[in-house]
């Protein structure tokens, strides 16, 4: 019987540590889980913040149409929209910036086409040219009879362009137009005769930040 005994005791210690381990253990990965879950959310309201554009008010400027860093100016053919050559300014939007886009001059939507492609990293200069990717063509008001055209472009994370406009309508300069969800690239075509106020590895500020005038 004493061995017996002896024996319970053992099993209900081994048993008691047993719990105490695995109560620990829940315990602490529960605390891991609500942490993670914390930083989610934090996190998301972060991406999704829109905070107010101080836009500016003199005429004949063309604002930037999303917040991130400008890495290219150039001279590009675009067809579609604008017609022949023209000038171009890509923004690379990485996952901490502000993902809604903002119209970069007041006007109308002339042109809107979705082209379905690929995901690839929105960090190469080249993805418009493979990636899924929504294409504004703005005829403007201020500065008048120009044609302004920006390409919302789709990236390796960001899956999802969501524009707020349609084709035929008004827009006003720095008025929310889009959302490109978790990492993107914008890119503005502009007349040949806008004088660019921007340089390369600039960072903008959507809805704020002079990319270019046009007199």
């Amino acid at each position: 019987m004493i061995g017996l005994s002896g024996a319970a005791v053992l099993v209900l210690l081994a048993t008691a540590f047993l719990g105490k381990v695995i109560g620990a253990f829940v315990i602490g990965f529960a605390t891991v889980l609500f942490v993670l879950w914390g930083l989610f959310v934090v996190f998301t309201f972060y991406f999704f913040r829109d905070p107010d554009a101080l836009t500016p008010t003199a005429p004949g400027l063309v604002i930037a149409p999303g917040h991130g860093k400008v890495d290219t100016i150039d001279t590009t053919t675009e067809n579609d929209f604008m017609g022949g050559e023209c000038q171009r300014i890509s923004i690379f939007l990485s996952v901490f910036n502000v993902h809604v886009q903002n119209s970069p001059v007041t006007g109308r939507i002339a042109y809107f086409k979705h082209s379905p492609g690929q995901y690839l990293n929105a960090m190469r200069a080249d993805s418009a040219d493979f990636n899924e990717n929504v294409y504004l063509g703005i005829e403007s008001v201020e500065p008048r009879g120009q044609k302004i055209g920006v390409r919302l472009i789709s990236g390796l994370i960001a899956r999802r362009i969501v524009p707020w406009v349609a084709q035929n309508d008004p827009v006003q300069r720095g008025e929310r137009i889009s959302l490109i969800q978790f990492g993107s690239r914008v890119n503005v075509y502009l007349p040949k005769a806008a004088k660019i106020k921007v340089k390369l590895g600039d960072r903008v500020v959507g809805g704020e930040s002079v990319l270019a005038e046009i007199v």
